[in-house]
């Protein structure tokens, strides 16, 4: 089952900030975007000036498998807090693919190449996991009974377990984040997340987004 979600906590971003961001060099500013306004964008963004793009920020609130999470906090340009099982006892929420997300991978590290399995194993292996989920989460009930502390116990959770975070970014790194992360080199399960990420991008700055998107969603 999928507890996880991406819900937009808070926003002060728009198109409007990169154009004023950009025209302040000239002590200049706009009450909002025009023809002119966007073809600045697209100028900034094609000839990759990028801080224009920093002066907003998105507040994101996530929750995601463990090891979603982990590939998720090596973007380092932002502001996570995150979930602590040291002082909440953790919920019975761990993450098992769908049947048909169950794969194998074939090639070398780095350019590996994935491919369905048959239903069959699939469904074994979604059994499986579930059966080392319910495992490991008796086993920490099991400690949490015992007294041991909650900062201990969870040691024995799996990275499939679910987590949930913060996330503060502006519109440059979630450029960057996006353009690693919602592409087909990227691990499924992030990708899922990553394009609710850019949902929300799309619709708060839609010509910034335009404008990345026409320039190979490369982050200036």
């Amino acid at each position: 089952m999928n507890y996880g979600f991406v819900r937009l906590d808070g926003c002060m971003a728009d198109d409007l900030s990169v154009v004023n961001s950009a025209r302040v060099s000239f002590a200049k500013s706009s009450d909002g975007i025009d023809k002119a306004g966007i073809g600045l964008i697209n100028f900034l963004m094609r000839e990759r000036h990028g801080t224009p793009f920093e002066h907003n920020s998105f507040r994101f609130h996530i929750k995601c498998p463990l090891f979603v999470a982990r590939e998720w906090f090596r973007h380092r340009i932002g502001s996570f807090n995150e979930f602590s099982a040291r002082y909440s006892e953790v919920p019975d929420e761990f993450y098992v693919p769908k049947q048909e997300d169950v794969r194998t991978q074939a090639g070398k590290p780095g350019a590996y190449t994935f491919l369905p399995m048959d239903e069959r194993t699939s469904i074994e292996v979604s059994g499986a996991l579930e059966d080392v989920n319910n495992y490991c989460y008796q086993a920490y009930v099991a400690l949490i009974d015992m007294g041991v502390a909650k900062e201990l116990a969870r040691a024995v959770l799996p990275v499939s377990m679910y987590t949930q975070f913060y996330w503060t970014v502006n519109a440059r790194a979630l450029m960057n984040f996006l353009s690693l992360r919602n592409h087909q080199s990227a691990q499924l399960e992030i990708r899922q997340y990553a394009k609710d990420v850019e949902d929300i991008f799309a619709e708060k700055m839609p010509h910034t987004y335009a404008a990345w998107a026409i320039n190979k969603r490369v982050a200036p």
